[in-house]
């Protein structure tokens, strides 16, 4: 069992900078893959970003790549999105996810923290 909290959503303005935060709980976290998801309002939850195990494999969304960057530190059993150069259509909703399985599918990850609200203003 893994509970996922997410920190560190808020406002800013475009070319800002946001950290995230997913902090776990459950002593198997560091054998799990951790995904981010967003959801804009209307809109169909996207794939972010997400991270191996062992923090030596990440993959990101076309859409993120050169911006974010995902990181974790097991022993704080927390993962880390790092949003750089902030644009409007960043704006959503960011959840953390954590599975069994290196993947984008969103239907491949059993546990999900409550989301953090991330809005860019233009």
């Amino acid at each position: 069992q893994v509970q996922l909290v997410e920190s560190g959503g808020g406002l800013v303005q475009a070319g800002g900078s946001l950290r995230l935060s997913c902090a776990a709980s459950g002593r198997t976290f560091s054998s799990v893959v951790v995904g981010w998801y967003r959801q804009a309002p209307g809109k169909e939850r996207e794939f972010v970003a997400c991270i191996s195990w062992s923090g030596g494999y990440t993959y990101y969304a076309d859409s993120v790549k050169g911006r974010f960057t995902i990181s974790r530190d097991n022993a704080k059993n927390t993962v880390y999105l790092q949003m750089n150069s902030l644009k409007p259509e960043d704006t959503a909703v960011y959840y953390c996810a954590a599975g069994p399985r290196y993947s984008s599918d969103y239907r491949t990850y059993d546990y999900w923290g409550q989301g953090t609200q991330v809005t860019v203003s233009s």
